[in-house]
C-alpha cells in the first residue's frame, strides 16, 4: 500500500468498505469505474501570467478571469515544475496533471509516450498576448538543455488569433551571417538591423526550431504549442526597464553555443483550410497540430490508431465535444484535453475552429 497514491489509498479503502457492505459488489465493478474516471474531456484552471510586455486580450478577447493589469500568458496545460495545472471539471476536478499521469500513466498518456517521457508531460500549452514586443530570444535544442539545465529543449509553433493592423513577428535573420558579424550588431545595438520582420495576419502559422532567434511583436495574441521547457535565453530587450528602472537579465554568452546562424524560410507554414477534416500545419516528433475547422454539424475523430491524449485548443466560435457521452462546450480562447484511452471523439458546431494536438511516438 505505500507504494500507492493517496488517493487510490482512500479509493481502495472506500470500496473494500462498500464491498463489506453490499456483497453483491465486485473487483470489476471497482474498475469499471477506475477506468471510466477518464471518459471525458479534461478542462484545466488557466495559469495567468503578468509580464512587462503583455496587455488586455487575454481577458477582452479570451474572456480570461484576472486582475492584472498586464496579463501576457495564460498556461492552458503545464507540468513546468512549481506551475502545474490542475483539472477545473469532472471527476477528477481539483486534482493536479502529475497526480493524474501517476495514477494512469499509459491510459492518460499514451502507453509509449508514458515511457518515452517517464511519466513527464511533453508539452506546454498556452495563449500569448503582447501589447508591446517580447525580447528576442532563442531556446536551446535537446542535447543543450539537457546538459546545462536537465531539461528539454524547446521546439515551437505559432497560430495566429489576432493581429492589429501592421503587426509583425521576429524570425530568424535576413541572411546567413557569421558569429563574429552578430557580435558586433549585438555589442553596437545595431541587432535588429539583421533580423528577419514578417507581417502577420489571423490564421497564419510559424514552426520555430531552437536556435533560431525570434520574437513575437507588439499587437499579436496568438496561440502556441511546445515542449515542456522554460528554457529561453534572451539577447536583446529593445532597452526596456521595468518599474524599478532596471533592464532585464541577457543571456548573452549562454546563447553563442545555441544560436542557428544561418537564414531559413521553412518556419512559414502553409496549409489547407478544409471543413469538417484535419488539416496538417505542422509536424515533428514534439507534436503534430491540425487546424480542424467544424461547421453546420458534428463529427467524429477516430484516434484508435493513435498512442496519444489529444489536445483540441479552440481558436474561434464554440464547439461541444463529447466523449463515450460526456460532453464540454468550449470557446475561443478555451483548451481541453482528451486522455488517450478515449479512442472516439464527437465535435459538434455550427461554426468553430480549432487546433488538434497530439504527439506520434514512433517517431521518436
Amino acid at each position: 500500500m505505500r507504494y500507492l497514491s493517496p488517493f487510490l489509498k482512500v479509493l481502495i479503502f472506500a470500496v473494500n468498505y462498500y464491498c463489506d457492505q453490499h456483497r453483491d459488489f465486485s473487483i470489476f465493478a471497482f474498475l469499471k469505474f477506475h477506468y471510466s474516471m477518464l471518459d471525458y474531456p479534461l478542462k484545466f484552471i488557466p495559469i495567468l501570467k503578468e509580464k512587462i510586455w503583455g496587455g488586455n486580450k487575454l481577458k477582452e478577447v479570451l474572456h480570461k478571469p484576472s486582475q492584472k493589469e498586464k496579463l501576457g500568458e495564460s498556461w492552458e496545460i503545464s507540468g513546468i515544475e512549481n506551475n502545474i495545472s490542475i483539472v477545473a471539471n469532472g471527476a477528477l476536478k481539483g486534482r493536479s496533471l502529475n497526480t493524474i499521469q501517476e495514477e494512469f500513466k499509459g491510459r492518460f498518456l499514451g502507453e509509449q509516450l508514458y515511457t518515452l517521457f517517464r511519466g513527464k508531460f511533453p508539452l506546454l500549452i498556452k495563449f500569448i498576448d503582447a501589447e508591446t514586443e517580447l525580447s528576442v530570444q532563442l531556446h536551446p535544442d535537446d542535447q543543450l538543455a539537457s546538459q546545462r539545465h536537465d531539461s528539454f529543449g524547446k521546439t515551437e509553433m505559432w497560430y495566429i488569433l489576432q493581429a492589429d493592423e501592421g503587426a509583425e513577428i521576429n524570425v530568424g535573420f535576413k541572411r546567413n551571417i557569421s558569429k563574429e558579424e552578430y557580435l558586433q550588431y549585438l555589442d553596437s545595438g545595431r541587432i535588429t538591423e539583421i533580423l528577419n520582420f514578417e507581417k502577420v495576419e489571423n490564421g497564419d502559422a510559424f514552426f520555430i526550431r531552437p536556435g533560431t532567434v525570434h520574437a513575437i511583436g507588439a499587437g499579436v495574441l496568438l496561440a502556441e504549442i511546445q515542449q515542456t521547457s522554460d528554457i529561453t535565453y534572451r539577447i536583446f530587450d529593445w532597452n526596456r526597464k521595468d518599474e524599478n528602472g532596471r533592464e532585464r537579465e541577457l543571456h548573452t554568452e549562454l546563447a553563442l553555443d545555441a544560436i542557428d546562424f544561418e537564414q531559413k524560410k521553412d518556419f512559414i507554414r502553409n496549409y489547407t483550410r478544409s471543413l469538417n477534416t484535419s488539416n496538417r500545419i505542422a509536424d515533428c516528433k514534439y507534436f503534430t497540430t491540425n487546424f480542424l475547422p467544424v461547421s453546420k454539424g458534428s463529427i467524429i475523430k477516430d484516434h484508435s490508431a493513435m498512442d496519444s491524449f489529444v489536445i483540441y485548443m479552440c481558436v474561434k466560435g464554440t464547439a461541444e465535444i463529447s466523449v463515450n457521452g460526456n460532453s464540454e462546450n468550449i470557446k475561443m480562447g478555451e483548451t481541453v484535453l482528451i486522455p488517450a484511452q478515449n479512442k472516439e471523439v464527437q465535435i459538434s458546431s455550427e461554426g468553430a475552429e480549432l487546433l488538434e494536438i497530439f504527439i506520434q511516438p514512433n517517431k521518436f
